[in-house]
């Protein structure tokens, strides 16, 4: 699984174990629902800036981890 499909589901999971729509989180994170579904299908390559801004909205950070 790549890793844009990972980050992807993980947003996806945490936008809705706070009962948020992909509407809704795009409002708060000045975007598209376009935009918020296709990061959660992994088929985005989004920037560091779009995704700080989208877990901050959720409540989240990012975490970078390289083995």
């Amino acid at each position: 699984m790549s890793l844009q499909r990972k980050m992807g589901e993980e947003i996806g999971r945490a936008r809705k174990q706070i009962g948020m729509t992909q509407q809704e989180l795009a409002r708060h994170a000045k975007t598209r629902q376009a935009n918020i579904s296709r990061l959660e299908r992994g088929i985005q390559n989004p920037s560091l800036e779009f995704l700080e801004r989208v877990t901050k909205c959720l409540g989240k950070k990012i975490r970078i981890k390289v083995d």
